[in-house]
């Protein structure tokens, strides 16, 4: 299977309500220490993709994209919608981390 796949397949599973971080999902999909290939990979989805990528954000809890982009304001209420709380800018990972 295609390395792209793997993380594909593992990001699926991310329940909505949860983050997982990159290094996580390339980890879960067989790949330590490719967390930033994990971030090439979901660069390149299709704008369509079904793929719930706004559940993938920092190992600190913070989203990557500039504070000031649409990306991060898109990213970032999707994931209020799914009922997680943003404290000066950061998701708790302790509350809202995704445990395989």
């Amino acid at each position: 299977m295609e390395n792209k796949h793997k993380i594909w397949q593992i990001i699926y599973q991310i329940p909505s309500g949860k983050v997982a971080s990159y290094g996580q999902v390339a980890a879960l999909a067989g790949l330590p220490g490719y967390a930033r290939y994990v971030g090439h990979v979901l660069k390149a989805l299709p704008t369509d993709s079904k793929l719930p990528w706004h559940r993938v954000a920092n190992a600190q809890g913070k989203l990557s994209f500039p504070l000031d982009s649409k990306q991060y304001h898109s990213q970032k209420n999707r994931l209020e919608a799914e009922g997680i709380v943003f404290i000066r800018g950061k998701i708790s990972l302790k509350i809202y981390g995704w445990k395989l």
